[in-house]
Protein backbone atom coordinates (compact mmCIF):
# COMPACT_ATOMS: atom_id res chain seq x y z
CA UNK A 1 0.00 0.00 0.00
CA UNK A 2 3.35 2.31 0.40
CA UNK A 3 3.94 1.81 -2.46
CA UNK A 4 0.68 3.17 -4.76
CA UNK A 5 0.59 5.99 -2.05
CA UNK A 6 4.11 7.21 -2.94
CA UNK A 7 3.86 6.62 -6.73
CA UNK A 8 0.63 8.49 -6.31
CA UNK A 9 1.95 11.20 -4.85
CA UNK A 10 4.81 11.30 -7.32
CA UNK A 11 2.17 11.21 -10.45
CA UNK A 12 0.38 13.92 -9.02
CA UNK A 13 3.21 16.60 -8.39
CA UNK A 14 4.15 15.75 -12.02
CA UNK A 15 0.90 16.13 -13.41
CA UNK A 16 0.47 19.52 -11.43
CA UNK A 17 3.93 20.71 -12.74
CA UNK A 18 2.51 19.82 -16.50
CA UNK A 19 -0.84 21.67 -16.34
CA UNK A 20 0.47 24.61 -14.13
CA UNK A 21 2.82 25.10 -17.33
CA UNK A 22 0.50 24.58 -19.62
CA UNK A 23 -2.51 27.16 -18.13
CA UNK A 24 0.31 29.87 -17.20
CA UNK A 25 1.20 29.74 -20.60
CA UNK A 26 -2.37 30.29 -22.47
CA UNK A 27 -3.29 32.80 -19.51
CA UNK A 28 -0.20 34.89 -19.31
CA UNK A 29 0.73 35.11 -23.43
CA UNK A 30 -0.48 38.99 -24.87
CA UNK A 31 -0.77 39.50 -28.47
CA UNK A 32 2.03 42.28 -30.05
CA UNK A 33 -0.65 44.38 -30.82
CA UNK A 34 -1.74 44.88 -27.27
CA UNK A 35 2.11 46.11 -26.57
CA UNK A 36 1.90 48.42 -29.64
CA UNK A 37 -1.10 49.54 -28.42
CA UNK A 38 0.21 51.03 -25.12
CA UNK A 39 3.81 52.48 -26.52
CA UNK A 40 1.08 54.43 -29.22
CA UNK A 41 -1.27 55.82 -26.19
CA UNK A 42 1.99 56.72 -24.14
CA UNK A 43 3.26 58.67 -27.43
CA UNK A 44 -0.16 60.56 -27.89
CA UNK A 45 0.19 61.61 -24.18
CA UNK A 46 3.67 62.83 -24.84
CA UNK A 47 2.83 64.87 -28.42
CA UNK A 48 -0.38 66.45 -25.34
CA UNK A 49 2.31 67.39 -22.55
CA UNK A 50 4.73 68.90 -25.38
CA UNK A 51 2.19 71.60 -26.70
CA UNK A 52 1.26 72.56 -23.19
CA UNK A 53 5.03 73.16 -22.63
CA UNK A 54 5.64 74.90 -25.71
CA UNK A 55 7.87 72.60 -27.13
CA UNK A 56 5.81 72.24 -30.44
CA UNK A 57 3.66 74.45 -32.50
CA UNK A 58 -0.31 73.39 -32.68
CA UNK A 59 0.12 72.40 -36.14
CA UNK A 60 3.08 70.21 -35.10
CA UNK A 61 1.20 68.71 -32.51
CA UNK A 62 -2.35 68.24 -34.64
CA UNK A 63 -0.17 66.24 -37.32
CA UNK A 64 1.40 64.14 -34.69
CA UNK A 65 -1.55 63.74 -32.69
CA UNK A 66 -3.64 62.28 -36.20
CA UNK A 67 -0.83 59.93 -37.40
CA UNK A 68 -0.77 58.69 -33.52
CA UNK A 69 -4.54 58.28 -33.41
CA UNK A 70 -4.17 56.28 -36.75
CA UNK A 71 -1.62 53.97 -35.22
CA UNK A 72 -3.96 53.29 -32.38
CA UNK A 73 -6.91 52.29 -34.59
CA UNK A 74 -4.66 49.56 -36.47
CA UNK A 75 -3.31 48.67 -32.95
CA UNK A 76 -6.77 48.26 -31.79
CA UNK A 77 -8.27 46.51 -35.00
CA UNK A 78 -5.01 43.76 -34.80
CA UNK A 79 -5.64 43.29 -31.17
CA UNK A 80 -9.31 42.82 -31.32
CA UNK A 81 -8.37 39.80 -34.39
CA UNK A 82 -5.81 38.50 -31.77
CA UNK A 83 -8.38 38.36 -29.21
CA UNK A 84 -11.12 37.02 -31.70
CA UNK A 85 -8.85 34.10 -32.45
CA UNK A 86 -7.47 33.22 -29.10
CA UNK A 87 -11.29 33.11 -27.57
CA UNK A 88 -12.32 30.50 -30.55
CA UNK A 89 -8.67 28.38 -30.65
CA UNK A 90 -8.52 28.66 -27.03
CA UNK A 91 -7.02 24.58 -26.27
CA UNK A 92 -4.22 25.62 -22.65
CA UNK A 93 -7.05 23.68 -20.23
CA UNK A 94 -7.75 20.95 -22.42
CA UNK A 95 -4.09 19.69 -22.97
CA UNK A 96 -3.64 20.34 -19.77
CA UNK A 97 -6.24 17.86 -18.96
CA UNK A 98 -5.47 15.49 -21.36
CA UNK A 99 -1.87 15.70 -20.11
CA UNK A 100 -3.17 14.58 -16.72
CA UNK A 101 -5.15 12.02 -18.41
CA UNK A 102 -2.14 10.35 -20.65
CA UNK A 103 0.47 10.42 -17.70
CA UNK A 104 -1.85 8.93 -14.73
CA UNK A 105 -3.16 6.54 -16.97
CA UNK A 106 0.27 5.88 -19.25
CA UNK A 107 2.06 5.38 -16.09
CA UNK A 108 -0.62 2.72 -14.44
CA UNK A 109 -0.83 0.85 -17.84
CA UNK A 110 3.07 0.72 -18.27
CA UNK A 111 3.87 -1.06 -14.58
CA UNK A 112 0.65 -3.05 -15.14
CA UNK A 113 3.15 -4.68 -17.75
CA UNK A 114 6.56 -4.29 -16.54
CA UNK A 115 5.89 -4.38 -12.89
CA UNK A 116 4.66 -6.50 -10.43
CA UNK A 117 2.18 -5.33 -8.67
CA UNK A 118 0.93 -6.58 -5.03
CA UNK A 119 4.83 -7.64 -4.61
CA UNK A 120 7.93 -6.40 -2.73
CA UNK A 121 11.16 -5.55 -3.81
CA UNK A 122 12.67 -9.61 -3.89
CA UNK A 123 16.54 -10.04 -2.69
CA UNK A 124 18.41 -12.86 -4.76
CA UNK A 125 18.68 -15.33 -1.87
CA UNK A 126 14.47 -14.52 -1.87
CA UNK A 127 14.20 -15.40 -5.63
CA UNK A 128 16.09 -18.42 -5.27
CA UNK A 129 14.46 -19.50 -2.54
CA UNK A 130 11.26 -18.95 -4.29
CA UNK A 131 12.12 -20.19 -7.06
CA UNK A 132 13.63 -23.89 -4.90
CA UNK A 133 9.90 -23.96 -3.95
CA UNK A 134 8.74 -23.44 -6.98
CA UNK A 135 10.86 -26.14 -8.19
CA UNK A 136 9.56 -28.56 -5.20
CA UNK A 137 5.98 -27.92 -5.59
CA UNK A 138 5.77 -27.92 -9.46
CA UNK A 139 2.77 -30.48 -11.40
CA UNK A 140 3.91 -34.44 -11.26
CA UNK A 141 4.59 -36.12 -15.04
CA UNK A 142 1.06 -37.71 -14.30
CA UNK A 143 -1.02 -34.36 -13.53
CA UNK A 144 0.78 -32.68 -16.52
CA UNK A 145 0.09 -35.63 -19.21
CA UNK A 146 -3.79 -35.44 -17.80
CA UNK A 147 -3.92 -31.81 -18.69
CA UNK A 148 -2.84 -32.23 -22.28
CA UNK A 149 -5.85 -32.76 -24.46
CA UNK A 150 -5.52 -35.64 -26.85
CA UNK A 151 -3.81 -34.93 -30.39
CA UNK A 152 -4.85 -36.61 -33.82
CA UNK A 153 -2.59 -38.47 -35.63
CA UNK A 154 0.09 -36.20 -38.09
CA UNK A 155 -1.81 -35.70 -41.09
CA UNK A 156 0.33 -37.94 -43.18
CA UNK A 157 -0.83 -40.98 -41.07
CA UNK A 158 -2.04 -43.86 -43.51
CA UNK A 159 -4.73 -46.19 -42.12
CA UNK A 160 -1.96 -49.03 -42.96
CA UNK A 161 0.73 -47.62 -40.62
CA UNK A 162 -1.77 -47.57 -37.99
CA UNK A 163 -2.64 -51.09 -38.20
CA UNK A 164 0.44 -52.01 -38.16
CA UNK A 165 1.24 -50.08 -34.91
CA UNK A 166 -1.68 -52.23 -33.84
CA UNK A 167 -0.20 -55.21 -34.56
CA UNK A 168 2.72 -54.74 -32.94
CA UNK A 169 1.39 -53.60 -29.58
CA UNK A 170 -0.48 -56.81 -29.82
CA UNK A 171 3.04 -58.32 -30.03
CA UNK A 172 4.62 -57.29 -27.94
CA UNK A 173 2.15 -57.62 -24.93
CA UNK A 174 2.36 -61.23 -25.91
CA UNK A 175 6.20 -60.75 -25.05
CA UNK A 176 6.87 -58.40 -22.68
CA UNK A 177 10.71 -59.20 -22.41
CA UNK A 178 11.38 -58.74 -26.04
CA UNK A 179 13.67 -55.61 -25.99
CA UNK A 180 13.45 -55.03 -29.83
CA UNK A 181 9.98 -54.92 -29.77
CA UNK A 182 9.46 -52.39 -27.22
CA UNK A 183 11.98 -50.01 -28.73
CA UNK A 184 9.88 -50.30 -32.09
CA UNK A 185 6.79 -49.54 -30.22
CA UNK A 186 8.24 -46.55 -28.61
CA UNK A 187 9.54 -45.10 -31.86
CA UNK A 188 6.40 -45.63 -33.60
CA UNK A 189 3.60 -44.31 -30.68
CA UNK A 190 5.95 -41.32 -31.33
CA UNK A 191 5.35 -41.27 -35.11
CA UNK A 192 1.80 -41.64 -33.79
CA UNK A 193 1.77 -38.24 -31.72
CA UNK A 194 1.53 -40.35 -28.54
CA UNK A 195 3.78 -40.09 -26.58
CA UNK A 196 2.51 -40.87 -23.31
CA UNK A 197 2.41 -44.75 -25.15
CA UNK A 198 5.79 -43.89 -26.23
CA UNK A 199 7.77 -42.88 -23.46
CA UNK A 200 5.89 -46.15 -21.05
CA UNK A 201 7.60 -48.59 -23.93
CA UNK A 202 10.76 -46.80 -23.41
CA UNK A 203 10.43 -47.53 -19.36
CA UNK A 204 10.34 -51.09 -20.56
CA UNK A 205 13.34 -50.65 -22.79
CA UNK A 206 15.23 -49.58 -20.30
CA UNK A 207 13.84 -51.78 -17.34
CA UNK A 208 14.93 -54.89 -19.32
CA UNK A 209 18.23 -53.36 -20.59
CA UNK A 210 19.03 -53.11 -16.99
CA UNK A 211 22.46 -51.75 -16.31
CA UNK A 212 23.36 -52.11 -19.71
CA UNK A 213 21.30 -48.85 -20.25
CA UNK A 214 22.99 -46.11 -21.95
CA UNK A 215 22.72 -42.71 -21.76
CA UNK A 216 21.02 -42.43 -24.97
CA UNK A 217 18.31 -44.44 -23.37
CA UNK A 218 17.37 -42.28 -20.62
CA UNK A 219 17.82 -39.25 -23.36
CA UNK A 220 15.15 -40.91 -25.51
CA UNK A 221 12.97 -41.64 -22.19
CA UNK A 222 13.04 -38.19 -20.66
CA UNK A 223 12.36 -36.54 -23.95
CA UNK A 224 8.99 -38.96 -24.48
CA UNK A 225 8.50 -38.04 -20.91
CA UNK A 226 8.74 -34.06 -21.52
CA UNK A 227 6.80 -34.28 -25.24
CA UNK A 228 4.28 -35.84 -23.36
CA UNK A 229 3.39 -33.28 -21.09
CA UNK A 230 3.71 -30.46 -23.98
CA UNK A 231 7.47 -29.37 -23.28
CA UNK A 232 6.84 -29.40 -19.29
CA UNK A 233 9.39 -30.65 -17.45
CA UNK A 234 7.82 -32.60 -14.32
CA UNK A 235 10.17 -34.25 -11.52
CA UNK A 236 10.12 -37.36 -12.82
CA UNK A 237 11.52 -36.10 -15.65
CA UNK A 238 14.07 -34.52 -14.32
CA UNK A 239 15.28 -37.46 -12.83
CA UNK A 240 15.51 -38.94 -15.83
CA UNK A 241 17.92 -36.35 -17.16
CA UNK A 242 20.14 -36.40 -14.25
CA UNK A 243 20.51 -39.92 -14.91
CA UNK A 244 21.42 -39.41 -18.50
CA UNK A 245 23.67 -36.61 -17.53
CA UNK A 246 25.04 -39.10 -14.78
CA UNK A 247 25.88 -41.56 -17.59
CA UNK A 248 27.05 -38.96 -20.43
CA UNK A 249 27.35 -35.90 -19.46
CA UNK A 250 27.56 -34.89 -22.93
CA UNK A 251 24.08 -35.68 -24.01
CA UNK A 252 23.08 -32.08 -25.47
CA UNK A 253 18.93 -33.08 -25.70
CA UNK A 254 19.60 -33.91 -21.93
CA UNK A 255 21.44 -30.69 -21.07
CA UNK A 256 18.72 -28.99 -23.12
CA UNK A 257 15.85 -29.59 -21.48
CA UNK A 258 17.99 -29.37 -18.14
CA UNK A 259 17.93 -25.50 -19.35
CA UNK A 260 14.27 -25.93 -19.72
CA UNK A 261 13.52 -27.14 -16.42
CA UNK A 262 15.23 -24.39 -15.20
CA UNK A 263 13.65 -21.76 -16.36
CA UNK A 264 10.18 -23.20 -15.91
CA UNK A 265 11.06 -23.15 -12.39
CA UNK A 266 12.46 -19.51 -11.62
CA UNK A 267 16.28 -20.26 -12.89
CA UNK A 268 16.30 -18.23 -15.76
CA UNK A 269 20.12 -17.18 -15.27
CA UNK A 270 21.17 -20.91 -14.87
CA UNK A 271 19.34 -21.81 -18.00
CA UNK A 272 21.22 -19.30 -19.34
CA UNK A 273 24.69 -20.22 -18.31
CA UNK A 274 23.31 -24.06 -19.60
CA UNK A 275 22.51 -22.66 -23.24
CA UNK A 276 24.74 -20.15 -23.85
CA UNK A 277 27.83 -23.20 -23.54
CA UNK A 278 25.51 -25.45 -25.90
CA UNK A 279 25.38 -22.26 -28.38
CA UNK A 280 29.36 -21.98 -27.64
CA UNK A 281 30.01 -25.25 -28.68
CA UNK A 282 27.28 -26.45 -31.27
CA UNK A 283 27.43 -28.05 -33.96
CA UNK A 284 25.50 -25.62 -35.64
CA UNK A 285 23.37 -28.41 -37.08
CA UNK A 286 22.20 -30.35 -33.86
CA UNK A 287 19.00 -30.54 -33.07
CA UNK A 288 18.94 -28.38 -29.84
CA UNK A 289 20.47 -25.10 -31.56
CA UNK A 290 17.09 -23.72 -33.06
CA UNK A 291 15.31 -24.09 -30.07
CA UNK A 292 17.99 -22.27 -27.69
CA UNK A 293 18.33 -19.88 -30.40
CA UNK A 294 14.66 -18.74 -30.08
CA UNK A 295 14.76 -18.35 -26.66
CA UNK A 296 17.68 -17.56 -25.48
CA UNK A 297 17.16 -13.86 -26.09
CA UNK A 298 13.94 -14.27 -23.92
CA UNK A 299 16.32 -15.96 -21.25
CA UNK A 300 18.68 -13.40 -21.15
CA UNK A 301 15.80 -10.90 -20.23
CA UNK A 302 14.29 -12.48 -17.55
CA UNK A 303 17.87 -13.24 -16.29
CA UNK A 304 18.44 -9.39 -16.28
CA UNK A 305 21.85 -9.98 -18.22
CA UNK A 306 23.44 -7.60 -21.47
CA UNK A 307 23.56 -10.85 -23.76
CA UNK A 308 25.40 -11.29 -26.79
CA UNK A 309 25.14 -14.19 -29.00
CA UNK A 310 28.42 -16.47 -28.68
CA UNK A 311 30.42 -17.94 -32.06
CA UNK A 312 29.26 -20.81 -32.51
CA UNK A 313 31.26 -23.99 -32.00
CA UNK A 314 31.63 -26.98 -34.22
CA UNK A 315 31.68 -29.63 -31.11
CA UNK A 316 32.30 -30.29 -27.36
CA UNK A 317 34.97 -32.33 -25.69
CA UNK A 318 35.84 -35.87 -25.86
CA UNK A 319 32.09 -38.35 -25.74
CA UNK A 320 31.21 -40.81 -23.76
CA UNK A 321 31.92 -43.18 -27.08
CA UNK A 322 35.66 -41.02 -27.35
CA UNK A 323 36.59 -42.00 -23.65
CA UNK A 324 35.56 -45.69 -23.69
CA UNK A 325 37.75 -46.19 -26.81
CA UNK A 326 40.57 -44.62 -25.10
CA UNK A 327 40.80 -47.27 -22.59
CA UNK A 328 42.55 -49.29 -25.26
CA UNK A 329 45.11 -47.02 -26.10
CA UNK A 330 48.54 -47.23 -25.34
CA UNK A 331 49.88 -44.65 -22.70
CA UNK A 332 51.22 -42.60 -25.38
CA UNK A 333 48.23 -42.59 -27.79
CA UNK A 334 46.07 -41.67 -24.52
CA UNK A 335 48.23 -38.81 -23.62
CA UNK A 336 47.84 -37.25 -27.11
CA UNK A 337 44.09 -37.70 -26.87
CA UNK A 338 44.10 -36.18 -23.52
CA UNK A 339 46.03 -33.27 -25.12
CA UNK A 340 43.96 -32.79 -27.85
CA UNK A 341 40.20 -33.10 -27.10
CA UNK A 342 40.38 -32.39 -23.10
CA UNK A 343 43.22 -29.58 -22.97
CA UNK A 344 40.77 -27.67 -24.78
CA UNK A 345 37.84 -27.77 -22.47
CA UNK A 346 40.01 -27.67 -19.46
CA UNK A 347 41.54 -24.43 -21.05
CA UNK A 348 38.25 -22.71 -22.07
CA UNK A 349 36.68 -23.75 -18.27
CA UNK A 350 39.76 -22.22 -17.06
CA UNK A 351 39.11 -19.19 -18.62
CA UNK A 352 35.75 -18.59 -19.12
CA UNK A 353 33.91 -20.93 -16.82
CA UNK A 354 31.06 -22.81 -18.16
CA UNK A 355 28.02 -24.85 -16.45
CA UNK A 356 28.41 -27.49 -13.84
CA UNK A 357 27.51 -30.64 -16.85
CA UNK A 358 30.94 -29.26 -18.70
CA UNK A 359 33.08 -29.44 -14.98
CA UNK A 360 31.29 -33.04 -14.81
CA UNK A 361 32.18 -33.83 -18.50
CA UNK A 362 36.03 -33.33 -17.74
CA UNK A 363 36.42 -34.95 -14.39
CA UNK A 364 34.69 -37.62 -15.93
CA UNK A 365 37.38 -38.39 -18.84
CA UNK A 366 40.08 -37.67 -16.86
CA UNK A 367 38.92 -40.23 -14.11
CA UNK A 368 38.67 -42.81 -17.03
CA UNK A 369 41.82 -42.03 -18.26
CA UNK A 370 43.36 -42.91 -15.42
CA UNK A 371 44.17 -38.88 -14.66
CA UNK A 372 43.12 -39.07 -11.55
CA UNK A 373 45.23 -35.87 -9.29
CA UNK A 374 43.67 -34.13 -12.15
CA UNK A 375 40.78 -34.58 -11.55
CA UNK A 376 40.31 -34.62 -8.07
CA UNK A 377 41.84 -31.01 -8.69
CA UNK A 378 39.40 -30.08 -11.00
CA UNK A 379 36.90 -31.59 -8.14
CA UNK A 380 37.83 -29.43 -5.80
CA UNK A 381 37.61 -26.40 -8.16
CA UNK A 382 34.31 -27.02 -9.35
CA UNK A 383 32.95 -27.55 -5.39
CA UNK A 384 34.19 -23.88 -4.89
CA UNK A 385 32.52 -22.13 -7.81
CA UNK A 386 28.88 -24.41 -7.43
CA UNK A 387 28.79 -24.98 -4.07
CA UNK A 388 25.92 -22.80 -3.36
CA UNK A 389 23.78 -24.52 -6.10
CA UNK A 390 22.51 -28.63 -4.45
CA UNK A 391 21.96 -29.56 -7.86
CA UNK A 392 24.86 -28.94 -9.71
CA UNK A 393 26.75 -30.34 -6.15
CA UNK A 394 24.89 -33.04 -6.41
CA UNK A 395 25.96 -33.73 -10.08
CA UNK A 396 29.34 -33.29 -9.46
CA UNK A 397 28.99 -36.06 -6.43
CA UNK A 398 27.72 -38.16 -8.50
CA UNK A 399 30.14 -37.75 -11.27
CA UNK A 400 33.04 -38.31 -8.61
CA UNK A 401 31.22 -41.81 -7.50
CA UNK A 402 31.32 -42.80 -10.81
CA UNK A 403 34.87 -42.33 -11.30
CA UNK A 404 36.20 -43.62 -8.04
CA UNK A 405 37.16 -40.24 -6.72
CA UNK A 406 35.45 -40.62 -3.29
Amino acid sequence: MLFWIITGCLTLVVVATLVRALLRSSTDSRPAAAYDLDVYRDQLKEVERDLERGVVSPADAERATAEVSRRILAADAALQDAQTTTATGRSGPILAALTAVVVISGTFVIYLDLGAPGYGDLALSDRIEAAQIMRDDRPNQETAEASIPNQPPPADTTPDYVGLVERLREAVAQRPDDTRGFTLLSQSEARLGNFAAAHAAQARVIELKGAEATGADFSEYADLMILAAGGYVSPEAEQVLERTLSLDPTDGPARYYYGLMMAQTGRPDTALRIWDQLLREGPIDAAWIPPIDAQIEDMAMRAGVDYARPAMGTGRGPSAADIEAAGDMSPAERMEMIQGMVAGLSDRLATDGGPVEDWAQLISALGVLGERGRATAILENAMEVFGNDPTAVDLLNRTADRVGLQ
